[in-house]
Order: C-alpha cells, then structure tokens, then sequence
C-alpha cells in the first residue's frame, strides 16, 4: 500500500475524504491513494500529483478569505453562533439578518475577537466576528453584509433543536403507534390497474385504522421513475426524488375522466380491462403502458375553470423544477432514457436547445405537468383519508438514499451532484465485497454554496402529503460510502457531511410538515450517531432480525431501545412470511 504524503492527507481530511477507517470488523483499514486522488478530483480538488494536491490545498485555504460571508449558516433554535466576516483589513462592516417573512434585525453584536489579518491575491483581508441574535425564528432567512461599496448576501436557517413527538403528533404522552410497512405496488385490488395504486394505499390506510388501530402505514418510496419502458423496479432507484410515480395513480379517480365522451370512457375501460388485476406477477411497464395510454385520453379533456385555477395553482407552488422535469419527461419521450446520449445542447436544463425542444414538445410537457398534478391531488388525498379514519400519523413516505445517474435528478442537479463517484457501503457481515450502488452522491461543498436548495426542496416534495419520512440510511446525512469508477466496491471510501447543517434541515422541514422522522440506522454504525440522532428527536429503527443477545437470542421486546420503528424486516431483508 502506498503511504499517502503529508499534503495529500492533509487535503483529503480537509474535504472529509476519509484516507483510513475502522472496517466492520474492527480492523484498521488504509484507503488506496487512487480512491483518495478519484474522489479529490471529484470534488473539485486536483490531487493527481503532489504539486495539484499543494495547489488544491492552497486554494482550499484561501477560499473562505476569498469571500466575505460564509455560503450558509445553520444554527440550531436558540443558539448563538459565531459568523465570520470578511473585509479590507481596517475597513467597517455591518451585518443584518433579512427573516423569512420579510422583516429585519439589526441585533447582531460584533466581538472584540481578534484575528490576525492575511495577505490574499495582494490585498490584506481582515475578520470580523459576529454573534446570531438567539430569538430569531425557524426558518430560512438571509444574512446581509455592507462594507463600504461591497455587499455580500448568504442563506441563515435556524432549525430546531429537537423535534418533539409527542407535541407533533396526536400521540399521549409516552404513546405508542404501531401500523403495516407494505410496498405500495404489492397491495392490489379488483379495481387496480396491475399493480397497486393510491386508492389502494388509501384503503389499506383507511381498514386498518379504522378495523385495527392502526396508526400509521410505511410504504415504499413513491418517487418517480423514467416514463420510457423498461420501468426501473426498484423504487430505491428513481429517476428523481423530488416528484412522484404516476404508475400509482388511480385512473378512475382523476375528476377529468368524468368528463371524458362515451368513446373515451369506453377506451379507458377496455385499457383497464387489458390488466389481470390479481395476476400473480407484477408487470410495471404492461400497467404503465396500458395507464399512459388512459392518461393521454385523460389530458385531452378541457379544464373547466375551476379546475384550470387549481392546475395554475399548482405549478405556481412547484415553479421552475415542474417545468423541468415535465420538459425531461418529454424529452425522454423523444432521445430514450439516457441523457448523456442526446444532442450535446440538450444535456443540461439550461442547454442551448432546451428552451427550443420545449416549445416543440410542448403537449408532451402538458401531459407530464398533469401527470404530476392527479398524482399530487391522490397523494394529498390518502393522507386525508388516514387521518379522518382516526391515524394519529398517516402515511409515512420512505426516501431513497440516490438517484439513477441517468435520471432527472443529475441531469437537472449537475451542480451539486458529484460525477465519477458512486454511493454504495463498505464490505460488512453480509456483503464482504461492498456493494456499488451506481447513484451520484451530494457534492457538500456545492450544497452548501447553495444554500441547501435541492436538499430542502426534496425534503419538502417527499413531506408535503405525508405525516412521516422514513430515511433509509439516514448515515449518508452523516458520512456515506463512495466508489470512484473503474473500481470495485471494496476500494472506496467515505467522504463526511456537514451532518448538523443536514439534519438541522430535516428536522425543520419536518417540524413544519408536522411530521415524525425515521432513520434507517443499520448498517456500520459510529457509535455517537445513534445518539445525536436522538438529541434531535429523530427515530431509530431495530429490526427483530438484529435484535439479539451475544448468546444468539433474541431480545426481549423491554431490551430494545426506546424512540424507534420496531419491526420485524425491512425491503432489503428477507420478508416477513420467511422470517418466520
């Protein structure tokens, strides 16, 4: 094994590019430099010899002198952090927060902490520190700085300090909730269309409340998937996480289809009859193909009013990323799936040719954004559904931990998305060679200069109709497993976050969804996460499989830890019946 130069390590630990680490057996394990210099050079740091990896090192280091206030700053409710402040050395400055809703304060105290001032592209820049007043609000607000004729501007998010579940939800204290984790496709009735749908997500939800007690019901992620066969099938692999499958709409329950001439309705009802409902095997892309064709019909019928006030409504509130992703959909429509393959003007939302092909598929853009729309109204309305039939929380939404490297997300995420790199997990107990799991991790650095923008806006798609978020390996908020191309999972390494900044918005996303969170926190664990998770009020998950003495017994059920999802299984293990 190559030993890694001082410079080198010294940059890698600088960006959280771990070089060594502690496998699952406890062993001490070095990362090959080809792992550190691929992941470096991902992240925007050339390491490939030792004089990129001095100069990577230095810019890193001049880069927050460069700059006059930080990209983003999260704090917790009620604290007082320290905000740096960079101007000509001896010049005055003046610091601001702008809050969400409009207003200002001025209350931010300078320290009398002194820095020594340095010399950066010929000029000598100096610090100031200031102080964020502790009563400012939740919320996404913006930090403002004046220093003679220079201005700087930069995203300030207070969040909460921990949620709180038995405020949040309609649970007494020390409660308890117990509900079904069913992978949405799998529950069909006579009346779906091949594969199960939101009616019956809301029938499930609305019998076991109601016949059961059934607080809640987990379902698999609901994130979209390429509109083009073949249909990807698993949901842990969307195309994006930021809008959701029309595969499990319920086509009879669009309002428009009521308004569909007798030879439309025919034609839905012989598309419908196509599907064996109660077939003993899933097909997505016979459901998908015989659902689209319904849907087209469906897009076809004027709007009354009233329903086009609530279509306008609705791309008002998504904006810019509706119009994008419908525009992607068209586009895979016209090119395939695979993006990197179009015409070189249509590889990024702000290509050349973009705006052009827009306008030229423009009915197939309508059909996605209504597409989006029906599947919006049927998410909103399970979630009524469960609460009315006396859930205290309602549907719980799973997010996947990527996205298909071909997909919407790193076609319209470029920007903070990280090419060249693949998340997976280390080798562990069950999997001793790795595992790859081909999606485009975060770039922190991009994420942060950001603002957290896509990070918030998928929170907020993924909690909007839910009264839970289940995070599947909630450690990627943490540190995740990175694989640089050309080599095998085993080779990789980890790169850390920024997990106060990640979970921070998480808990205020779902504090204001009134929503109950989960992480799914199996896996190689680092001791001290388990409980940070739990200061913040973030649920854990124990798996019955898992839960077991260090004789081989299973634990009894007072031994397992409080504040978590306890279950049998989870979609990556064996289900239920074959545990048993």
């Amino acid at each position: 094994m190559t030993e890694l130069d001082p410079v080198l390590r010294e940059l890698a630990g600088a960006l959280g590019v771990a070089t060594d680490y502690e496998d699952w057996q406890g062993d001490h394990t070095h990362v090959p430099r080809r792992t550190v210099v691929d992941v470096l050079a991902a992240l925007g740091a050339p390491a490939d010899t030792p004089q990129a990896a001095a100069a990577s090192l230095e810019a890193l280091r001049l880069a927050p002198w460069r700059r006059m206030l930080p990209a983003t700053v999260v704090v917790r409710l009620g604290a007082a952090p320290r905000v740096w402040v960079h101007v000509p050395h001896g010049d005055p400055v003046r610091v601001w927060v702008e809050l969400e809703d409009g207003s200002r304060t001025d209350d931010l105290v300078q320290l009398d902490h002194w820095v020594d001032p340095r010399w950066v592209d010929g000029a000598q820049v100096g610090e100031a520190t200031f102080t964020v007043p502790t009563d400012l609000p939740l919320g996404w607000h913006r930090l403002h700085a004046l220093s003679g004729d220079r201005t700087a501007t930069s995203t300030l998010v207070v969040t909460p300090s921990s949620l709180d579940l038995d405020r949040d939800l309609d649970l007494a204290a020390g409660a308890r909730a117990w509900g079904f984790l069913t992978q949405i496709y799998q529950v069909r009735s006579q009346a779906s269309w091949g594969v199960g749908d939101l009616r019956d997500l809301a029938d499930l939800a609305s019998w076991s409340a109601r016949e059961l007690g059934a607080g809640f019901l987990l379902v698999n992620p609901l994130h979209a998937a390429s509109p083009q066969a073949p249909m990807e099938p698993s949901p842990y692999l969307p195309t994006t996480r930021r809008f959701a499958n029309p595969l499990y709409l319920r086509v009879e329950d669009i309002a428009e289809v009521a308004d569909l001439d007798p030879a439309g309705r025919a034609r839905v009802s012989e598309l419908h009859a196509s599907l064996d409902a109660v077939a003993e095997r899933i097909d997505r892309d016979a459901a998908w193909a015989a659902k689209r064709a319904a849907l087209e019909l469906v897009a076809a019928v004027p709007l009354t009013p009233g329903r086009a006030a609530q279509l306008e409504e609705f791309r008002a509130r998504h904006g810019a990323p509706l119009v994008d992703f419908a525009t992607w959909c068209a586009l895979v429509d016209a090119y395939g799936p695979r993006w990197r393959g179009w015409p070189e003007g249509l590889r990024r939302t702000d290509g050349p040719g973009v705006a052009a092909e827009r306008e030229r598929l423009a009915d197939g853009v309508e059909l996605h954004t209504r597409m989006q729309w029906w599947t919006d109204e049927q998410l909103s309305r399970a979630q009524q559904l469960a609460r009315a039939a006396g859930m205290p929380i309602g549907i719980v939404h799973d997010l996947a931990v990527g996205v298909d490297p071909e997909g919407f997300d790193s076609w319209a995420l470029s920007d903070v998305l990280a090419t060249g790199l693949a998340v997976g997990a280390p080798p562990d107990a069950f999997n001793q060679q790795g595992q790859g799991w081909s999606q485009p991790p975060w770039r922190p650095d991009a994420l942060a200069e950001s603002g957290y923008a896509a990070y918030r806006d998928m929170l907020r798609a993924v909690l909007q109709h839910s009264g839970g978020i289940r995070v599947d390996h909630v450690l990627g908020l943490f540190r995740l497993w990175l694989v640089p191309d050309g080599v095998t999972p085993d080779q990789g390494t980890y790169l850390r976050y920024d997990h106060e900044a990640l979970v921070g918005i998480l808990a205020l996303e779902a504090y204001r969804a009134g929503a109950l969170v989960i992480g799914e926190d199996l896996g190689t664990v680092e001791p001290w996460v388990r409980e940070f998770l739990l200061d913040r009020g973030i649920a854990g998950t124990s798996i019955l499989w898992f839960e077991r003495s260090w004789s081989g017994e299973p634990l009894a059920a007072e031994q397992w830890r409080s504040l978590c999802l306890a279950t049998v299984t989870t979609h990556d293990l064996p289900p239920t019946a074959g545990y048993l």
